[in-house]
């Protein structure tokens, strides 16, 4: 057992994250996912579209009530099912908040200790995909537009909206901004740096 202090303090590391932008797990199927996580808990769906690593699936966007976001790969040829892992209930990667300003220091961090990643503009984020020491996919995303916590929900939906009325595959960063003026929030956006955009695939 390790006697390191636990402490509220921040740590003197090189970079510290800013809370938790979203989850995501491999479901089952739309329907029941659906019906568990929006109609029995009543997280809102406010953002659905392809997978952007595989377009086969499916990706739900959930409300969890306080800005922060559940997302789901769903799939129609997959039943629910308890305890299989990993598959349906597992973890594909968990994804932390960093500050869009202190983007190039989180990479010059990571080159420093010898981690690869991979960076991508995923429309209505920009986004690092690393591995810790388990080989679990860990993301690091940065927000390309100032969002309000409480109003996460309202833009992702809204953008949602103009994606689908635009008939684009996903959201992309017009849909963001249009999003963002509609609902009179400013679309100035981060100094981020160029990175893929969309569609990738996570090493």
């Amino acid at each position: 057992m390790t006697d390191e202090p636990v402490t509220s303090d921040l740590p003197e590391s090189p970079f510290h994250t800013t809370g938790t932008d979203h989850i995501t797990v491999w479901g089952s199927n739309a329907a029941d996912t659906i019906a568990f996580y929006r109609d029995l808990l009543g997280m809102p769906l406010v953002l659905r579209q392809p997978n952007l690593d595989d377009p086969d699936q499916t990706h739900l966007f959930f409300d969890t009530g306080d800005g922060r976001i559940l997302t789901v790969f769903v799939s129609d040829d997959r039943d629910s099912a308890r305890g299989v892992r990993p598959g349906v209930g597992g973890v594909h990667h968990l994804c932390f908040s960093v500050d869009p300003e202190e983007y190039e220091d989180v990479m010059a961090a990571l080159d420093e200790a010898g981690k690869g990643y991979n960076v991508f503009d995923r429309g209505i984020f920009h986004s690092l995909y690393t591995r810790d020491n388990n080989g679990l996919i860990i993301e690091l995303s940065a927000d390309k537009y100032a969002i309000p916590d409480d109003r996460r929900g309202e833009v992702l939906a809204t953008a949602q909206r103009i994606r689908e009325n635009d008939g684009a595959q996903y959201a992309k960063d017009e849909h963001m901004q249009a999003a963002l003026e509609e609902l009179g929030l400013d679309p100035e956006p981060y100094d981020l740096p160029d990175a893929d955009s969309g569609v990738g695939g996570v090493e």
